[in-house]
């Protein structure tokens, strides 16, 4: 397909998985570039020297192209972008913080550069600072969201109204007909994250996988806007987030309940009762585990039998 994603990132399908912390290392990333789409390795969950040999590794696994997400709050994010430099990635996507911060210096050395918003505010810092092509996140995303709690379906016409960059759209889309609606919409190409969780390749820990795919309608909730909003499947830690709220916790009570490592603790290492289980509202269509593959083949089917259907209406 001819687009202006497919035509920037140098890709057969305007499929993009999302940069995942804890579920999106090398062998997911290659295995959706390998199919056509566009892989992403989630640095978010790496030390340096493990994001290098995940690059490696991509590099060795895929002669095509693919990306890494480095989340602007990470503590060593210059060491991030030292190595991705190094290592020749050629395709970044950036979230959570300012995109004037590293965007000119990725972009003096030839990198395409994203940008995750959830706001027409910020789709216009993005692209004033320069960056090739924005992701508009809608609420129904897991994993850490925007604070306006725009759904997708309103913020893609809005944010596209605006730009003139290539916009990719997020947030509760894991079938062809979501992607078909979305860029009905003005998307130029979706992200798809949830759907990729429950992939063969996916890093996530298989008591995880199972969990969403177990999960049904309302079984996320959105939660922690004093911290940093993040969508979650309920479980005994959301529920002790509740309780604490119940007793009008304080920001700094918030903050010890939660601790360190709770991600990696849910998605990584299977706890389903004290971890963080992040996910999307969509994880109530995903009933199966499939290789990345299949997954993407499957959306872009239907994307095309739907979009064909349309046209002879």
């Amino acid at each position: 397909m001819k687009n202006r994603i497919c035509e920037l990132f140098g890709i057969e399908y305007p499929i993009i998985q999302a940069g995942m912390i804890w579920c999106s290392g090398w062998e997911l990333a290659s295995a959706v570039s390998n199919a056509g789409g566009l892989g992403i390795i989630g640095s978010g969950s790496m030390y340096p020297e493990i994001l290098r040999e995940h690059i490696q590794k991509c590099k060795a696994a895929t002669n095509k192209p693919f990306a890494v997400n480095v989340p602007m709050l990470y503590p060593q994010i210059e060491d991030h972008i030292q190595i991705i430099i190094e290592e020749g990635v050629k395709i970044v996507f950036m979230s959570a913080g300012n995109p004037k911060t590293w965007t000119g210096h990725l972009k003096d050395h030839g990198i395409t550069v994203v940008h995750v918003v959830s706001s027409v505010k910020f789709a216009l810092k993005a692209q004033e600072a320069g960056v090739d092509a924005v992701v508009a996140e809608g609420f129904e995303a897991g994993g850490h969201n925007g604070r306006d709690e725009t759904t997708t379906f309103c913020l893609i016409p809005m944010v596209k109204e605006k730009l003139s960059i290539p916009l990719i759209a997020a947030g509760g889309i894991a079938t062809g007909k979501q992607m078909l609606a979305a860029m009905v919409l003005g998307a130029d190409a979706v992200q798809i994250g949830s759907r990729f969780v429950t992939s063969q390749e996916s890093s996530a820990h298989a008591n995880f996988k199972n969990e969403v795919v177990l999960a049904q309608e309302g079984a996320t909730r959105l939660t922690l806007k004093e911290l940093a909003p993040v969508r979650l499947i309920r479980n005994k830690f959301f529920n002790d987030i509740q309780e604490a709220y119940a007793k009008c916790a304080t920001v700094d009570e918030l903050k010890e309940l939660l601790g360190r490592a709770r991600a990696k603790r849910g998605m990584y290492e299977g706890d389903l009762h004290e971890g963080e289980l992040e996910i999307g509202q969509v994880s109530g269509m995903i009933d199966q585990i499939m290789p990345a593959k299949e997954i993407v083949k499957e959306i872009w089917e239907e994307f095309i039998r739907d979009k064909t259907k349309l046209a002879t209406l």
